[in-house]
């Protein structure tokens, strides 16, 4: 059984937590299953929106689907969520996409 089969299932039992969404979505993004990957991030970041990390992969999920103004949105409540955390790799990271976002949509 996989990491993901086993989060599903707990997800299935009745489970419902940032930590476990958070982790499917992380499993999600690793297979490459974006869309996943962004379903459950979104529901991380309505738990607890100040989850910097879960705004970070829902923003780079978003970017995977080519959902480059969501994502922009989601990056920039990520970088304020990890300001006010005082996680401030996590403000760089998010600063980097956003940044990037921003300039393919320049050229």
């Amino acid at each position: 059984m996989s990491i993901i089969d086993r989060l599903e299932a707990t997800l299935a039992e009745g489970t419902e937590n940032v930590q476990l969404r958070f982790g499917l979505a992380s499993a999600y993004f690793r297979e490459g299953q974006f869309e996943a990957a962004r379903k459950h991030a979104a529901v991380a970041v309505e738990l607890d929106p100040e989850y910097s990390a879960a705004w970070r992969l829902f923003g780079r999920s978003l970017i995977e689907l080519d959902e480059k103004v969501a994502a922009q949105t989601a990056l920039e409540k990520g970088i304020a969520a990890a300001q006010q955390r005082g996680d401030m790799q996590l403000v760089k990271e998010m600063t980097v996409f956003l940044k990037r976002l921003q300039r393919e949509e320049q050229g």
